[in-house]
């Protein structure tokens, strides 16, 4: 039980990982944790070569510790899918969270979907993993092996319902005006 609730907790570890990366409007640095730049050679994420500032809620600011790599975050941020235009003033880059539209949060809620879907899936996956171990396990009687599989399904219940629940609220979030 221990090794299904650790490979259930990274799912969920993931879960809100990706969901942090789903862009509602208001200014969050996770956005930018995908988003890599050329540092001497290196591909290094902007986040360990910059400050990110949360100055109001729906602005980020980037301000690069070494200010020769700040054309390349400007153009790391142009090439990237957030759809947003960065401005800089050669010292801070700023990057201005616009509100989405009422059709693009019912995308950005679909998306959701689609991520907690995933999630769900990777859930049953573990499931179907562990519960196959029990059946060929040739010490436990098939009484004993229902048992445990009784007891995984409720922890993969558990599981699905802490998924929706966080669906729920990142779905209010992205629907939030």
């Amino acid at each position: 039980m221990a090794e299904i609730t650790e490979r259930m907790d990274k799912t969920i570890d993931s879960l809100s990982h990706e969901f942090a990366k789903v862009r509602t409007g208001r200014a969050n640095a996770n956005v930018l944790s995908d988003i890599t730049i050329d540092y001497y050679g290196v591909p290094t994420p902007i986040t360990q070569v910059a400050a990110v500032k949360v100055p109001e809620a729906h602005m980020l600011m980037i301000e690069p510790w070494d200010k020769s790599v700040l054309n390349g975050i400007v153009h790391a941020l142009n090439a990237s899918d957030l759809g947003i235009t960065p401005s800089s003033d050669g010292t801070v880059i700023r990057l201005p969270f616009p509100a989405p539209t009422e059709e693009r949060r019912r995308e950005l809620v679909k998306e959701c979907r689609e991520i907690a879907e995933q999630a769900r899936v990777s859930i049953r996956n573990i499931r179907r993993d562990v519960n196959g171990k029990l059946e060929r396990d040739e010490e436990l009687s098939e009484d004993e092996v229902r048992r445990e599989q009784a007891k995984v399904q409720k922890h993969t219940d558990a599981y699905i319902k802490k998924i929706d629940e966080m669906l729920k609220a990142k779905e209010a979030e992205v629907m939030e005006i």
